[in-house]
């Protein structure tokens, strides 16, 4: 018996129809539809790219960043070619009329999704995510380079090189990551002038009451473990050697009590000094290790946490590192440039990035807790893969 052909209810547009498997899965058309009503940038009349589809394709865009902008169009769209019927045509907008869209369509309501959706997601069940009772998060940043025009440099500035400058501009930025899943959450983006301590001061709020926040000594400073602390997570920071901590109180594992104490300037503003647990160790028998480590934490009682738990739990500050890699490597591509002309695009292309990469280790967490293995064990690259592979297919599969 032959199948009737498939067709769309009267009046319903096509492109009503986009969605695309794991990433609207991971944001949903209806929270999408929402943001974008909520920042008026929901599409007042019909257009062949309206707002929800160019908020999907900017996700898209760094799922296939070493194809052409046309070309991730295309292989966003060919999934519903089979509802125009026999002969039908669906028009995939050419290089200006994709840029005219995402201008239109701007940042804020992209940014305003990610805020609202990227998240941890680790629970109980999340093999290497908790030690006891913390959800273990790591605080680090990096940079990423950007097209090489003269809007973005004005807009973002480069490094200096040894002869003259770098090739590329760059942007700036500093995420929370979720030590277990390597989610990155609580992002801030700048120009690459912007410093990492300036980033990481609007990240840190973003820290919660049964978090263990681990990071290195470049991120330290009295200001910031003051705005950490009130923001009621636990803190696991390395710290210069020379940093003054007067031992006011030697602890049996081995640790001691010590205070810190604001800068002249932040005493004036009231600041007072806060006790801290210092942790001293040194890794004999490693190749390249430095003489002594330094870690500072707020975990004042040794019966919580010993000093040597507590330094064998820094290591894991390295997710961290492999998470960025993921980002800038492996989803990005080795050598790839974001490919916005435009400082308001790269800045929004950046967030697609950031969105895309949470939708694949979302996924990924998922087939962890089916499996009950750690995240770890399973393939970045490979899922990465199997999506690109896959996504043509899954335009009208409802999440």
């Amino acid at each position: 018996m032959p199948r009737s052909a498939a067709e769309l209810p009267v009046g319903t547009r096509v492109t009503d129809h986009i969605s695309l498997g794991v990433i609207a899965k991971t944001f949903p058309p209806g929270v999408v539809g929402r943001v974008l009503a909520e920042t008026g940038r929901q599409s007042q009349r019909q257009r062949d790219l309206p707002a929800h589809v160019v908020v999907y394709y900017v996700i898209a865009l760094a799922l296939y960043l070493n194809v052409s902008s046309g070309e991730v169009l295309r292989c966003l769209l060919e999934g519903i070619r089979w509802l125009a019927g026999p002969g039908g045509r669906i028009r995939v907008a050419g290089r200006s009329g994709i840029s005219q869209a995402r201008t239109r369509l701007g940042v804020e309501p992209v940014r305003r999704l990610h805020d609202e959706v990227v998240a941890p997601i680790a629970t109980p069940a999340t093999r290497g995510a908790f030690h006891r009772a913390w959800r273990l998060v790591s605080l680090d940043g990096s940079t990423l380079d950007v097209a090489d025009t003269a809007g973005n440099e004005a807009a973002f500035g480069r490094p200096g090189a040894g002869r003259g400058h770098s090739a590329y501009p760059k942007i700036r930025f500093v995420s929370l990551v979720e030590n277990g899943t390597h989610v990155l959450f609580a992002t801030e983006v700048g120009p690459y002038k912007t410093s990492e301590m300036a980033l990481a001061a609007k990240v840190v709020p973003a820290l919660r009451a049964g978090m263990l926040c681990l990071a290195d000594r470049g991120l330290f400073s009295f200001a910031l473990w003051s705005k950490a602390t009130q923001a009621g997570a636990d803190l696991l920071f390395r710290v210069r050697k020379d940093l003054s901590l007067p031992c006011l109180e030697r602890l049996g594992d081995g640790s001691y009590m010590s205070r810190l104490r604001p800068e002249k300037a932040e005493r004036r503003q009231g600041a007072t000094d806060i006790p801290v647990r210092v942790v001293e160790y040194a890794l004999d028998g490693v190749e390249g290790a430095e003489e002594r480590y330094r870690l500072l934490t707020t975990i004042l009682e040794p019966e919580k946490a010993s000093a040597e738990e507590l330094a064998a739990l820094y290591r894991e500050r390295w997710e961290i590192e492999t998470a960025l890699d993921e980002l800038k490597t492996h989803l990005r591509g080795p050598g790839i440039v974001l490919r916005s002309r435009t400082p308001g695009l790269v800045v929004q292309e950046f967030w697609g990035l950031m969105m895309a990469h949470f939708a694949v280790r979302g996924l990924m967490h998922e087939a962890a807790l089916r499996k009950d293995v750690d995240p770890d064990r399973l393939s970045y690259t490979h899922t990465v893969r199997v999506i690109r592979r896959k996504l043509p297919l899954y335009v009208l599969t409802p999440p």
